[in-house]
């Protein structure tokens, strides 16, 4: 069994938090699944665009389920895991992140394909093909994780202790008596590999950035199709950026709370910001959410109006 971080709170402090918390979970739960909901069952948003947005939604239930709920058992019990636990943990959030930035990589690459080939979007960006970039940006992600996490299996450990509020394989690493070498070269790889996206996605825009320079109608698109994805690529990149320079170079004198909280913002931020960004901002998603919500309206009116009358 591994103990994890403290919760510095008294009983009251403790149902207030759960209270927000599950409020929040929620809101995330809902956000995705409205998007998702309404990606499916529209044919008109069967989209290259729309299904990376249903992706990234499924994405973002995935890895905040292997969170929020051992969060709210852990704020009213001992804040411990199994090893089997906190393996499975681990690989859920970390293949989550890694399946996130794929998913941002693939909507680079469509915007790019859009703005600098438009003549040739539709015979690139064909169902076939967009089938299999959604297949390979979950079946990498999952596979290059399930290696990181195999190779920490069964090593002997001189600790039990988590600093965190949920496992993750670097403090899992950290509690190793001798480190394994698999394990250090499968995470450089898995670091390489990611660095890979990163400046595939900075060509991408450094390309777009240089066509819509040529043409007002380019640079409306870009602004109007791209902005979702910057924002939802830049609160994405901050949140785990802080998350990753904190976990390995954060000051141990700041106060546990603190600590718990930068351990914990990218699981709060981007699965919530990603549903309202896409929601508000593509003109066809926002409208069809806009219907739906006019059609329960007029048939809870109309409910209430032949409910008054009978009575």
């Amino acid at each position: 069994m591994f103990t994890m971080s403290a919760l510095e709170f008294s009983l009251e402090q403790r149902i207030a938090l759960f209270a927000a918390t599950i409020l929040w979970y929620l809101m995330i739960l809902v956000g995705n699944f409205t998007l998702i909901i309404v990606v499916i069952t529209d044919k008109h948003l069967h989209e290259p665009m729309y299904v990376f947005v249903c992706d990234l939604c499924v994405n973002s239930i995935y890895g905040t389920a292997g969170f929020f709920p051992k969060f709210f058992v852990d704020l009213f019990s001992p804040r411990v895991i199994s090893y089997a636990g906190c393996m499975l943990q681990g690989y859920v959030i970390h293949s989550s992140t890694c399946c996130d930035f794929s998913i941002l990589a693939l909507m680079a690459y469509d915007r790019y394909v859009a703005i600098c080939q438009p003549l040739s979007y539709h015979s690139v960006m064909t169902k076939q093909k967009v089938s299999v970039f959604v297949f390979f940006s979950w079946l990498l992600p999952l596979t290059l994780m399930f290696m990181n996490t195999a190779t920490l299996l069964g090593t002997a450990l001189c600790g039990s202790h988590i600093n965190r509020l949920y496992c993750v394989n670097w403090m899992v690493f950290r509690l190793t008596c001798s480190p394994p070498i698999a394990n250090v070269a499968v995470s450089y790889f898995n670091m390489l590999f990611y660095f890979g996206h990163a400046i595939f996605i900075v060509w991408t825009y450094i390309y777009m950035i240089r066509t819509c320079k040529l043409s007002r109608e380019n640079m409306g698109k870009f602004i109007h199709t791209c902005l979702p994805h910057l924002v939802c690529l830049g609160t994405f990149s901050f949140t785990v950026l802080l998350d990753l320079l904190y976990i390995r170079f954060g000051s141990a004198t700041i106060s546990q709370n603190l600590n718990n909280f930068m351990a914990i913002e990218n699981l709060l931020i981007p699965p919530l910001i990603n549903p309202l960004v896409y929601g508000f901002q593509l003109t066809k998603l926002r409208a069809k959410i806009l219907n739906l919500l006019k059609i329960k309206t007029k048939e809870a009116k109309i409910k209430s109006a032949t409910g008054y009358r009978k009575d």
